[in-house]
This record gives structure tokens, C-alpha cells and sequence, in this order.
């Protein structure tokens, strides 16, 4: 795609832009950017998860600029109006692959004409990227702020997980699996692009149930990687055999009440999601969910076995976000392997897994904070 994007505007506040950078490692990169007027700010990039956009971040963007940062948020390889990437499922899988994103995060900063970069941040699937931006190239990103994922750092060479686990989910009184091997199958995209309920409906639901605005919401600790206590996560993690995403999540619509309720998602806002993936559907976000979960593509991580986060690092997640404790153990590794400079590990009251949504302003706290000390 060339030329003027035939697209809608990005609906932001004042100070942020939305463009276009090409001949980001054979993309044409879609970002949004604050902090741009004056040059040579040190630079913030911005990396979001699944499903989300760059648009995720649009809240905390000019605060930070507003703090004297050059802050850069790109629609990631598959998402978004950046294109140049294959959507099909049989397509170039191993483009998508974590070294290919963090070689995009790095072709980015080369495009934005800055040698370094003072804080990489990523939240959700953006923070391994965010992690291995860090760990493999700390001469450019000199901190790294993790959000709602935490990095336990690379697979051991010895490491074969999931390899039993879903014969025990399904074998369970009530038959279950693992979200994340779901997003692997080729039924994924078409089961939330095409579900009965329609994308707006199937993602506001995919966001209240994962937010703190629903109360079922109580993560704790799990004791191992046991189909017994990783029955115990929501169905939204651990899903009912038979049943895809979108099936699962349908009954966690809020009703129309408890939306308009929703300050931190309000219809408008929800509304440029549920456009962008209605337009490019979900399979380029469930490419990364392959790359994570098929034996050939995790072994090449195996390379940085042993290896750590030296530069400072942080955490930042929701209080009621079972994100933190999908992968149990992984907190603690953290915070005392994975990350050889760990500043931090703030949980944020009254958020759930879209912290940097739900709520904003103490998430500008804690990063200004810890760029603070760092």
C-alpha cells in the first residue's frame, strides 16, 4: 500500500499524531507520536499487546511528553495500519517470531533517527518484546518497563512446556484448554472476526471480563503448572474444551448501564478498535501466539539461555489482573533472576490487565518514577 492512506482519523487529543514510517524491516509502520516538536528528546517506545493497537497507550502518551520524552507508540507488526506483513495463516510464520518484532522495535528507533532509547515499555505480548529489546541489545535500550506479562526470562535449554498439560485440561470433570494454543489454531481468527454477536460486542465483552470492572476478578498465586490449578483461572485463560474465544466471553457483556459507566473504554473509544479489526482481522496477532507456543519457534529463543535483564527494570500490573499469574512461578523469576536490576513491582489498585487504560494517571506515577531513578 502506497500513497495516502484512505483511512479515518485516529481519534486522539491534542499533541498526539498519527503517521507513517516506511522501510521499518520491510514494513510500513503505522505509529502514534507525542513530544515530537523539539528534537533530540530521549525517546519512549511504547509496544502494545493482544488486542490492542498502538491506540492503547493514548492516555499516558502526552503525559509523558508533557515530562520531556519523545514518545512513540507503532501499530506491531500485524496490527493495526501498519502493513507489509502476510495475514494469512499459512502464511510467513516466522516473521512473526519475537527476534523478527524486536528487529522491527529496533528498525523503528533507527527510523526515528535516535541511537537509543531511554525506556522501552510493553505491556501484555509487547512486554516479552519489550524483554528480549532489553536483553539483547541493552547498548540501545537502557531500561525496560514491563506490564501485565512478567518475564521469566528465556527458556532453558532443557525446556519443553505444555508438552502433557492439554491431554490433563482436557481430561478434566470439566473439559478445558489452554487460551494460548487455542490462538494457535487456524478456527481463532474466523471463530471473534465472524462470531454471531458481531466485533463490537465480542470485544467489549474480551475487555470488561479481563478489566476490574468485572468482580470476578480475584487473582492469587497458583501452586504449579497443573491442569488442576490452571483450571482455577478464568475461562478467558483456560478456556471450556468445545468452546472458542468469542463463545466464551458472551456472557461477560456488560449491560448497557455498567458501559456507559465505562469511562475508560466509552463506546467512541471502543468503536476505532472494533473498526481496525473488523478491517484486518485477529490472525496477524495470533501469529505471535504460534511463535510462542510451536516447539520449532521457542527453540530459537534457547539461544539466551541463562541470560538476564541487566539494564533497570520495572513491573507494572493491575491488582485484579490474572495475567500476573497465568505462568505460575513466572512473578518471582522475575523479580529474582530474569531482571538483574529490578527497581520495582507496583500493582495498581482498581485495574485489572488493561492497566495503562483503566488507569492511566497512576501508571505516569510509576513511570516517571522509575525514569526517575534510572
Amino acid at each position: 500500500m502506497h500513497g495516502e492512506p484512505l483511512f479515518l482519523p485516529v481519534p486522539l487529543g491534542n499533541g498526539i499524531r498519527s503517521r507513517f514510517i516506511d522501510n521499518v524491516n520491510g514494513l510500513r509502520m503505522h505509529v502514534l507520536e507525542a513530544g515530537f516538536e523539539a528534537p533530540r528528546k530521549p525517546l519512549v517506545l511504547l509496544l502494545h499487546g493482544f488486542p490492542e493497537l498502538a491506540y492503547s497507550w493514548r492516555a499516558i502518551m502526552q503525559p509523558l511528553a508533557d515530562a520531556g520524552f519523545h514518545v512513540v507508540a507503532p501499530d506491531q507488526r500485524g496490527y493495526g495500519r501498519t502493513d507489509g506483513w502476510d495475514p494469512s495463516y499459512d502464511g510467513d510464520l516466522g516473521s512473526f517470531h519475537i527476534l523478527n518484532i524486536v528487529r522491527d522495535t529496533l528498525s523503528l528507533v533507527a527510523a526515528l533517527e535516535h541511537d537509543e532509547v531511554a525506556c522501552v515499555v510493553g505491556h501484555d505480548f509487547g512486554s516479552p518484546v519489550a524483554a528480549y529489546c532489553a536483553l539483547i541489545r541493552p547498548d540501545v535500550f537502557h531500561s525496560v518497563a514491563l506490564m501485565s506479562a512478567p518475564f521469566e526470562g528465556p527458556p532453558s535449554l532443557s525446556e519443553n512446556q505444555g508438552a502433557d498439560i492439554h491431554g490433563e485440561l482436557a481430561a478434566l470433570a470439566r473439559p478445558r484448554k489452554h487460551y494460548q494454543w487455542y490462538y494457535g489454531t487456524s478456527s481463532a481468527d474466523e471463530d471473534m472476526r465472524l462470531c454471531p454477536q458481531g466485533i463490537t460486542a465480542f470485544l467489549r465483552a474480551y475487555y470488561h471480563a479481563k478489566s476490574a470492572d468485572w468482580s470476578g476478578n480475584n487473582p492469587h498465586p497458583l501452586e504449579g503448572w497443573t491442569a488442576k490449578e490452571l483450571a482455577k483461572l478464568p475461562t478467558y485463560y483456560i478456556m471450556d474444551l468445545d468452546e472458542g474465544m468469542a463463545e466464551t466471553v458472551a456472557p461477560f457483556l456488560p449491560a448497557p448501564d455498567a458501559v456507559h459507566a465505562c469511562t475508560w473504554l466509552p463506546d467512541s473509544e471502543l468503536a476505532y478498535y472494533a473498526d481496525e479489526f473488523a478491517r484486518t482481522g485477529f490472525q496477524g496477532g495470533l501469529q505471535w501466539y504460534r511463535c510462542m507456543t510451536e516447539a520449532d519457534k521457542l527453540g530459537e529463543l534457547k539461544l539466551f539461555a541463562g541470560c538476564t535483564i541487566d539494564v533497570p527494570a520495572c513491573f507494572i500490573a493491575g491488582e485484579q489482573d490474572w495475567g500476573i499469574h497465568q505462568k505460575p512461578g513466572a512473578l518471582e523469576a522475575m523479580q529474582s533472576t530474569a531482571c538483574a536490576n529490578m527497581i520495582s513491582c507496583d500493582l495498581v489498585p482498581g485495574a485489572g490487565h488493561w492497566v495503562q487504560q483503566e488507569q492511566p494517571e497512576a501508571v505516569v506515577i510509576l513511570l516517571m518514577r522509575f525514569l526517575a531513578r534510572t
